[in-house]
């Protein structure tokens, strides 16, 4: 990979920036979307760090490559819209079990469920962002943990500690896949598919054979019915902050028009 200077990246031109876009938004990209799980926000994800990067191209020193710039700029977007997921493993839990001599998993059951895509994203998603983000550029995109740490803005023996706790997590929530399924066993749809549907169940877009399958779902799941009953109940209350017309203040599209042809003059 061709590495820029700190002159290369300050003042970018049009098609100098469209080389810096092409060369690593498919490296960013995976990065964002191994991190969120969701298109659109991984897409919003590199499009904002690449406009951050616009901005504040002054900053670049070349004391790092390019390419960890502009993870380490990501990775901040990142951690400013993260909220903590209650599907996250927790670090201290993992930590207490893997102390206790006696904890062991199925070496075979794991090793198995890691070869699905599906399962391995399952549990990968539920690791704590700063533990998911470390084994995603190590394990995934084969950074080094020095790398990894220039990215992230940490010393390298936090990195390593990252590291170490990320893939334990990673292990034991894949041990445990089986049975959080278990109270999903013969529901059509996996939730986030039901639940990425619902917006359009309730605007009454869905295909049928779609919104059969969502209603078969909401049927079934144990946790969707709440919060598809709470999406009715709150949509039905923003209906009523509606203001009828006679709050708006006479004359102010006068006003408005008056304005539009005193900017224009």
């Amino acid at each position: 990979m061709t590495e820029r200077t700190g002159d290369q990246v300050e003042g970018l031109e049009a098609d100098s920036f469209g080389a810096l876009v092409a060369e690593h938004s498919p490296s960013l990209y995976r990065f964002a979307r191994t991190l969120v799980r969701d298109t659109h926000a991984a897409e919003d994800l590199v499009q904002e760090t690449f406009l951050r990067a616009l901005e504040k191209g002054d900053t670049f020193r070349a004391e790092a490559s390019v390419r960890t710039w502009l993870h380490r700029i990501l990775h901040n977007l990142a951690v400013d819209r993260a909220r903590r997921n209650h599907r996250e493993v927790l670090v201290e839990d993992v930590e207490e079990r893997w102390r206790d001599d006696a904890y062991t998993v199925d070496s075979e059951t794991v090793v198995e469920r890691a070869e699905t895509r599906e399962e391995l994203e399952d549990a990968l998603v539920r690791l704590p962002f700063i533990y998911r983000s470390t084994v995603v550029l190590h394990d995934v995109e084969a950074w080094t943990l020095r790398e990894v740490a220039d990215a992230q803005g940490i010393q390298l023996p936090a990195a390593k500690q990252r590291s170490r706790r990320g893939r334990m997590m990673l292990v034991t929530a894949l041990a445990g896949g089986a049975e959080r399924r278990a109270t999903s066993r013969g529901v059509p749809l996996r939730c986030w598919n039901a639940r990425s549907r619902v917006s359009d169940y309730l605007d009454g877009e869905l295909p049928p054979d779609e919104r059969g399958l969502v209603e078969r779902h909401l049927e079934t799941c144990p946790t969707c019915p709440p919060l598809y009953a709470s999406l009715v109940g709150v949509k039905d209350r923003l209906g009523t902050l509606r203001d009828p017309d006679t709050v708006i203040p006479p004359g102010l599209a006068d006003r408005i028009q008056r304005r539009y042809e005193d900017r224009t003059r």
